[in-house]
C-alpha cells in the first residue's frame, strides 16, 4: 500500500478539483459553494494560489457571463496539454443561464484562452450541474468531450471541433443515486444524510458524478455519488447521433459493487481503473484482471474528491471535509482547515487519447 505526500494545504476555500500538465504544473478549482471564493480557478505556484489564467477570468459579471468562470466544478489537463475549464455556471447549485455552464480550453504555452464551448439550452438544463470530464482527441476533427451531469443526471457529449453537443442516459437509472433502502452510507463513523438545521435529515441524492475513460477509449465509466455501484457504457454509441437513446442504454454494463461510496474516478495507461472511497478514507484500484486493491488509506484523506494521475508517475487527490459541511451536520460547518491536496507514487501514465 502506497503513502501520501502533502503537495498543498489549502486556508481558504474549498477545494474539489485537480489536474497536472505533463510538465508539472498543478491546477486546482473551488466551487461557490457558500465559502469567499477570490478565484474559482488558480494555478500552485511556489506554495502560493494564483488566480488563473488570471483574475479577470476569475471575476464574473454574472452567472451567464460566458467570459468568465461563475463557479468551476473541474479542471482536466487533456491528452495535447491543454487546460480544460469546466464551469457549471451555478453558485449555491443555483439554476443555470445559458453562457454560464460551458467548457473553456486554456493554452498553456500561451496561458490564455482560446476557445469557450457554451451550452444550448436543451443541453444544459435549468437544473444542470456539470461534474467532471474526459477527453478522446482522435475522434473526430479535434476530439470528443464527456460530462456527467449531476442535476438532471445523465452524459454530456461535446464535440470540441463544432462546438455541438447532446445529451445521453438522461434520467437512466444507472446515473441516478441509490435509495436509503440499497445504499446507506456511513462517513467517519455516521451515517452520511443531508442534515438542515431545521428538518428532518434526507438521503443524500446526488447522482451521476465520477467519471474515467478506458485506457483503449471504447468504454466510458461513471459512477452516482450516493451509490456504492458503477457502470460503462460504449463510446461509439455516445458520439454516433445516428443511435437511439435506447439503442445506446443497451450498451450499458453494470460493472458491480466496488466497495463504497465513490466521488472521483480515473484511469492509468495500463488500463486499470482508480476510485476514491470516501466511506473509507481511501483510494482504491480495480485491477486488469477484475480484482480491488488499495492504493491508499489514510485517516487524513478525508472526503477524497478529485484525482489526477500524471506523466511524473504520481496520482494526486484532494481531501476537502465535504462531508462535514453545515447542510449534512444540521447546520452546523465542521470542516477544519487546512483542505489538503496529496499525491502517492504509482509509477505509471496517465490515459493519453491523441
Amino acid at each position: 500500500m502506497g503513502e501520501l505526500e502533502v503537495v498543498h494545504t489549502f486556508t481558504g476555500p474549498m477545494p474539489t478539483g485537480v489536474s497536472v500538465s505533463h510538465n508539472g504544473r498543478i491546477f486546482v478549482n473551488f466551487p461557490k459553494w457558500g465559502d469567499e471564493v477570490p478565484a474559482t480557478v488558480v494555478e500552485l505556484r511556489d506554495g502560493t494560489e494564483v488566480p488563473f489564467p488570471d483574475q479577470e477570468w476569475n471575476s464574473p459579471s454574472a452567472d451567464d457571463d460566458a467570459q468568465a468562470f461563475v463557479s468551476v466544478q473541474s479542471i482536466v489537463v487533456d491528452p495535447a496539454d491543454r487546460l480544460w475549464v469546466l464551469d457549471t455556471g451555478s453558485p449555491m447549485f443555483q439554476p443555470t443561464r445559458t453562457g454560464g455552464p460551458k467548457l473553456v480550453r486554456v493554452d498553456l504555452d500561451t496561458d490564455t484562452v482560446a476557445q469557450v464551448i457554451t451550452f444550448p439550452a436543451d443541453v444544459a438544463l435549468p437544473t444542470t450541474y456539470l461534474n467532471d470530464v474526459r477527453f478522446d482527441l482522435r475522434r473526430g476533427e479535434a476530439g470528443i468531450a464527456y460530462i456527467t451531469d449531476s442535476g438532471p443526471n445523465g452524459l454530456i457529449v461535446v464535440d470540441l471541433a463544432t462546438g455541438e453537443s447532446w445529451r445521453r442516459l438522461h434520467e437512466h437509472p444507472s446515473t441516478k443515486a441509490e435509495p436509503l433502502e440499497t445504499f446507506r452510507p456511513v462517513v467517519e463513523g455516521r451515517p452520511f444524510l443531508q442534515r438542515p438545521a431545521a428538518d428532518d435529515p434526507k438521503p443524500v441524492s446526488m447522482g451521476c458524478d465520477g467519471i474515467a475513460i478506458a485506457a483503449d477509449g471504447t468504454r466510458l465509466y461513471y459512477c452516482p455519488l450516493a451509490s456504492r455501484r458503477w457502470y460503462s457504457i460504449a463510446t461509439d454509441v455516445l458520439t454516433d447521433r445516428t443511435v437511439t437513446d435506447a439503442e445506446a442504454a443497451a450498451t450499458v454494463i453494470d460493472e458491480g459493487d466496488k466497495g463504497g461510496g465513490s466521488d472521483g474516478l480515473e484511469t492509468d495507461d495500463t488500463g486499470r481503473l482508480y476510485l476514491t472511497s470516501y466511506e473509507h478514507n481511501a483510494v482504491l484500484r480495480r485491477r486488469t484482471d477484475g480484482e480491488y486493491e488499495t492504493v491508499v488509506h489514510d485517516s487524513r484523506l478525508l472526503w477524497p474528491d478529485t484525482m489526477s494521475v500524471a506523466v511524473d508517475g504520481y496520482l494526486y487527490v484532494t481531501a476537502n471535509q465535504l462531508h462535514r459541511q453545515a447542510a449534512y451536520q444540521r447546520g452546523q460547518d465542521l470542516r477544519r482547515k487546512p483542505y489538503v491536496l496529496f499525491r502517492t507514487r504509482i509509477d505509471v501514465g496517465p490515459v493519453l487519447l491523441r
